[in-house]
């Protein structure tokens, strides 16, 4: 009996340190330049979508995280220029607008930088 209790306090430690350690595995740059095209790279805020979003596939599912993955996807022809962003991020920041939420810019111009 006691060895059970010993067991599953163990378990239950592991479980909380485990817990408090993971979310910092996911933590990334505090903020990336992104290839724009011939529009600008953009200064991606990405710490702060991080704070807001919990899933990071929201974006990842779609983006690879890997260094210029969306310059490789335009490349191999995997997503077309102006749909990029469209698709993904203006999307998420009209519809965060729309229910009254703070929300990011829904511009192309706002965010890429000649």
């Amino acid at each position: 009996m006691l060895r059970n209790i010993v067991i599953i306090a163990l378990f239950i430690l592991l479980w909380v340190v485990f817990a408090s350690v993971a979310p910092a595995a996911k933590q990334g740059p505090a903020t990336i330049d992104i290839y724009g095209g011939e529009s600008g790279k953009v200064h991606f805020p990405h710490a702060d979508h991080q704070k807001r979003i919990d899933d990071c596939n929201v974006c990842h599912s779609v983006f690879p995280q890997e260094k210029d993955a969306i310059k490789k996807m335009k490349e191999k022809g995997a997503i077309k220029a102006k749909k990029v962003m469209n698709l993904q991020c203006i999307k998420c920041h009209k519809a965060e607008k729309r229910a009254g939420k703070p929300s990011g810019p829904t511009t192309c111009k706002t965010c890429h930088v000649k």
